[in-house]
């Protein structure tokens, strides 16, 4: 899903330009987590990179699984019925972002030399927990908004951590 231009210029609206910001770059990486769950590519140790070509058709994503060494091991093809289900570019997932090394002269390597599409460091993306990722942009969306409210007097003080009655603690 491509993301569309900043809609203000000015700073009235610096918190919800943020959270919206906050909130296209989770749905991005949850996006990647769910439509690679629908290959066997997640569960399987062996794949150790995704090459995802999605310039070639509007209709789909190509895949293409590489072990360690760089070698290519399958392909799978995601349809794309939707277009928020693209698989865009998730930059916390980019091999480029995360360091995965590519090795030289391998067919991940000429994979990458095209810069036809993108690479998802699939150990980075094992490790995702999207759960924690979604309290996490929650919370920083209603940080961002805050500010906003703060500046229009809608809000002038909040707590943080306040435990209710029954000794939780709910971090906002």
């Amino acid at each position: 899903m491509l993301h569309p231009p900043e809609a203000h210029d000015c700073d009235e609206f610096r918190g919800f330009d943020e959270a919206r910001r906050i909130l296209w770059c989770h749905e991005a990486r949850a996006r990647v987590r769910e439509r690679l769950e629908l290959t066997t590519y997640l569960l399987d140790a062996g794949v150790a990179a995704v090459y995802v070509d999605n310039f070639t058709r509007a209709d789909r994503d190509v895949l293409a699984a590489f072990d360690a060494d760089g070698r290519q091991v399958s392909t799978d093809t995601l349809y794309v019925d939707e277009p928020e289900q693209r698989l865009e570019v998730a930059v916390e997932f980019d091999h480029d972002f995360t360091g995965l090394m590519v090795p030289a002269g391998s067919q991940l390597a000429q994979a990458v030399a095209r810069e036809d599409g993108w690479i998802i460091d699939m150990s980075v993306l094992r490790d995702y927990d999207l759960v924690a990722d979604r309290r996490a942009a929650q919370r920083a969306m209603f940080m961002a908004h805050l500010q906003d409210m703060m500046k229009t007097g809608q809000a002038r003080g909040f707590l943080i951590g306040w435990e209710d009655g029954r000794g939780d603690a709910d971090a906002a």
